[in-house]
C-alpha cells in the first residue's frame, strides 16, 4: 500500500510539474504575444502619423490645384477677350483702310476729274 500511495504521489508531483510547465511556457506564449501586440500598436501608431501626413498634403496639394484652376479659367477668360479685341482691332484698321483708299480715291477725283 505504500508503494501504491508513493506511486500515486510520484504521479500527482509529475502532474503538478507538467501543469507549471505548462504554465510557464503559456505565460512565456502570453508575455510574447503581449510584446507583439506592443510592436504593433507602435507601428498603427506610426502608420496613422504618416497617413495624417499624406492626408494634409494630399489636402494641400488639391488646395493648390483648385487654385490653379480658378487661375487657368481667369487666364482663358482673359485670352479670349483678347482674341475678341484682336478681332474687333482688325476691323477697325480694315475700315480705316477702307475708308483712306475712299478718301483717296474721292480726293483724286476731284483733283483730276475737275
Amino acid at each position: 500500500m505504500v508503494d501504491n500511495n508513493r506511486d500515486w504521489d510520484d504521479y500527482n508531483r509529475q502532474i503538478a510539474v507538467q501543469g507549471r510547465q505548462i504554465l510557464e511556457r503559456t505565460g512565456e506564449s502570453i508575455q510574447r504575444s503581449n510584446q507583439i501586440a506592443i510592436e504593433t500598436e507602435a507601428i498603427g501608431t506610426e502608420v496613422i502619423s504618416e497617413l495624417n501626413d499624406q492626408r494634409e498634403a494630399l489636402l494641400r496639394t488639391k488646395s493648390r490645384l483648385e487654385n490653379a484652376d480658378e487661375q487657368l479659367d481667369s487666364a482663358k477668360a482673359i485670352l479670349r477677350r483678347m482674341g475678341r479685341n484682336i478681332v474687333y482691332n482688325r476691323l477697325i484698321l480694315i475700315l480705316i483702310i477702307i475708308m483712306e483708299v475712299g478718301i483717296l480715291i474721292g480726293i483724286s477725283y476731284i483733283k483730276f476729274i475737275k
